[in-house]
């Protein structure tokens, strides 16, 4: 009996050196089939992280609208008229539109410049109010935002972003209390915002000055006119559908035609967030068809070389039959082969390609190109099952096998 109860690796050895360079190449391709998936799925894991992180801060469900010039006749007007977004259109968009969440101005100067001491950095100043937080939420670093207090009294202050903050200030140091200059005039800080969303919203928030709006209208002449309106929808509601009513809203207040495209600029957050969303999720599904179908044609050829393996072996097993090896026996050996081949190839695999993604992961700053335990935990579980399906064949050639044939075939 010693005979069938050798150890299964004493087994597979000696299939292996029976079969040695269709085994290391079938090896090979599982090999590779599970590097290249595992390599696929955290590659692009990495790249959604990092063109998520272009949106990091903004409320998905957002919208944006600035005045354009007309480009239709309406009621008197020539086509190819200027118009200004207006306080006054702030209360009649919350007014008219229930499902409004926030409305809030947005304010902006150009091609300024801070100045603290003898450091300087260039600079975009924005004027909004408190309430722009539902839209994009800063990252606070040092000190706060700005309030309701400092729009109505309108203070002379501002919240810095990070590359200002870089480029006046030392590291470490808290600007809060202290004051800095764009164009001249002296602002206190009372805050520094670490947010570093890639969508610029009239200026990258990392380049950024933000002014209570009432404070930057007074200082540059502004008088009531708005830059951009920035919503967000409240629950349930698609934010599409109010900028739609928006723009109908605000013809009717501006005297342009609802349906002139060109009088009005709109940027629907939601919409770009569905579109980015639906292109990863069809990566996904074709990172696994390609890696499945990798895997499946390495695990075919696993299937093909324990034929042969079998096949070789007529004798022996004909011969092991004869002296009362029981099915059962004959079955597990060659399943066991196939299983074993089959997972330490995938695991050598699984090794590789996570030891390449850490590497890829450390160089990178923003997004994360791990593969995480379960879905490696997945690929492991399909190859196991496809091993078990690669040794049911030559299994079951391997029950067909007779001792007299095989007596006869020697």
């Amino acid at each position: 009996m010693k005979y069938f109860n050798r150890d299964i690796l004493q087994e597979l050895t000696e299939a292996i050196t029976r079969n040695r360079t269709r085994s290391i190449l079938t090896g090979f391709g599982v090999f590779w089939g599970i590097f290249m998936l595992l390599i696929l799925m955290g590659g692009g894991k990495g790249v959604k992280d990092e063109i998520t992180m272009q949106f990091d801060g903004f409320a998905t469900n957002s919208g944006f609208i600035g005045a354009m010039q007309t480009s239709k006749p309406y009621k008197g007007f020539k086509s190819g008229r200027s118009w200004e977004l207006e306080t006054k259109d702030i209360e009649k968009l919350k007014q008219n539109i229930p499902e409004v969440k926030a409305v809030s101005p947005m304010v902006s100067v150009w091609s300024s410049k801070a100045v603290f001491g003898v450091n300087e950095a260039s600079c975009h100043a924005k004027g909004v109010r408190p309430d722009y937080t539902e839209i994009e939420a800063p990252k606070i670093k040092y000190g706060r935002y700005l309030n309701e207090i400092d729009v109505l009294q309108e203070r002379k202050v501002c919240v810095i972003g990070k590359s200002v903050y870089t480029n006046l200030f030392e590291e470490g140091e808290d600007p809060c209390g202290k004051f800095i200059q764009i164009d001249g005039i002296s602002y206190m800080v009372v805050g520094v915002d670490y947010a570093q969303g890639g969508i610029s919203i009239n200026g990258n928030s990392s380049e950024s000055v933000t002014i209570p709006i009432t404070v930057i209208q007074k200082i540059y002449n502004r008088g009531e006119d708005i830059d951009i309106l920035c919503l967000t929808a409240k629950d349930g509601f698609k934010i599409k559908d109010i900028l739609e009513k928006a723009k109908t809203i605000l013809a009717r207040n501006h005297y342009f035609d609802p349906d002139d495209k060109k009088a009005i600029m709109t940027l629907n957050l939601e919409l770009l967030f569905g579109i980015m969303d639906n292109l990863f999720k069809g990566v996904n599904l074709l990172i696994w068809i390609v890696g499945f179908g990798t895997i499946l044609a390495a695990v075919i050829g696993v299937s093909n070389i324990m034929m042969v393996s079998v096949k070789e072996r007529t004798t022996e097993i004909g011969i092991r039959r004869a002296i009362g090896a029981t099915p059962s026996v004959i079955i597990t050996q060659i399943m066991e082969e196939s299983v074993l081949l089959t997972l330490v190839s995938g695991m050598i695999g699984i090794i590789v390609s996570v030891g390449i993604l850490s590497i890829v992961d450390m160089a990178s700053s923003d997004g994360s190109f791990q593969v995480s335990f379960g879905s490696a935990m997945i690929v492991l579980s399909i190859l196991l099952v496809l091993g078990v399906l690669a040794g049911l064949a030559p299994a079951k050639r391997a029950m067909e096998i007779k001792p007299v044939d095989a007596m006869r075939e020697e």
